[in-house]
């Protein structure tokens, strides 16, 4: 009886509360890794280009990066050649101006590449930032997931696209020198770009909690504050200090390990913290009623979000 009586309960409340949502998987969010990194990668480049350093090594290794992630994000299709569909709403649809962005910072950037133009690098620099936007409206559109609509996602996702990328090219730079001219100091720019997206991180999961999200959502989130601001901007920038004043004493070798490992720690916590915003983090709104409905006389209760954190 006992046991009926537990399976009835189960029926009753199933579906109620958030619930993980199941369709974008790690093929979906690969395009989000890859294409913010992607598009910071070849902005740092066109930076470094303009003060002497050469644009294509970098600037290649972008392109295949966001490449990447949109063949992946194909396959996640499931018929890869309906992907021509994604372009006939750009009025309506930021995943189809996501596309009409990719499809002509191509050629742009591979033309700047070619001949080396600076002004035609930062127009295709400049359409790379179109997509990496696009990218965080499409999560910023996304409705049904709270943590994807938060007030503050379009700045978090753009901060950290440009802080991966960034950190990229500084971890190239620490095995190809050659890559960086003598007057961009790209590590102390790693390291400003790391705690405007600590401080874009901090107010996004403040606003989580202030305005309410599904109980799940903010405890996964929670778990990754301490990881991400210690191995995302409190090591690198000490590992960044610590290069400089290394330098200062002619230990230029050891200068520049910190500093690639700096731009690697930088990078991989933004991946870390995108995937799981995209995927582990990602519960569905659920269901609520505005107040609890009484039978006959009295007053009703309260409203009842089931699984809310607020």
């Amino acid at each position: 009886m006992q046991a009926g009586g537990d399976t009835k309960e189960r029926i009753r409340t199933r579906g109620v509360e958030p619930w993980h949502q199941p369709h974008w998987d790690w093929k979906a969010a690969a395009n989000f890794l890859c294409g913010g990194a992607g598009a910071g990668l070849f902005a740092c480049a066109t930076l470094a280009s303009l003060r002497g350093a050469p644009a294509w090594p970098a600037g290649l290794f972008a392109l295949g990066l966001v490449a990447a992630g949109l063949v992946l994000l194909l396959f996640k299709i499931g018929r890869p050649l309906r992907f021509v569909y994604v372009l006939l709403q750009p009025q309506r649809s930021w995943m189809a101006r996501e596309a009409w962005a990719a499809a002509v910072f191509f050629p742009t950037a591979l033309a700047a590449l070619w001949f080396g133009n600076a002004s035609l690098t930062m127009i295709a620099a400049l359409l790379g930032f179109v997509f990496l936007y696009c990218q965080a409206m499409i999560l910023k559109a996304a409705k049904g997931v709270p943590i994807w609509r938060a007030r503050n996602i379009v700045p978090l996702m753009i901060s950290t696209g440009l802080a991966e990328g960034a950190g990229l090219f500084l971890g190239a730079v620490a095995v190809l020198p050659w890559l960086e001219p003598g007057d961009f100091p790209v590590d102390v720019f790693v390291a400003l770009l790391a705690v405007a997206r600590a401080w874009e991180w901090h107010f996004y999961l403040a606003n989580l909690r202030k305005d309410g999200a599904p109980a799940r959502s903010i405890e996964i989130l929670g778990a990754c504050r301490g990881w991400f601001l210690t191995l995302g901007l409190i090591v690198p920038v000490a590992f960044v200090a610590l290069g400089h004043v290394l330098t200062d004493h002619v230990l230029t070798d050891v200068a520049q390990v910190l500093f690639g490992l700096a731009g690697v720690l930088v990078f991989a916590t933004g991946w870390a913290l995108k995937f799981i915003i995209v995927t582990r983090a990602a519960y569905n709104q659920g269901f609520a009623i505005s107040h609890t409905p009484v039978r006959g006389s009295g007053l009703p209760g309260p409203a009842v979000k089931p699984g809310w954190a607020s």
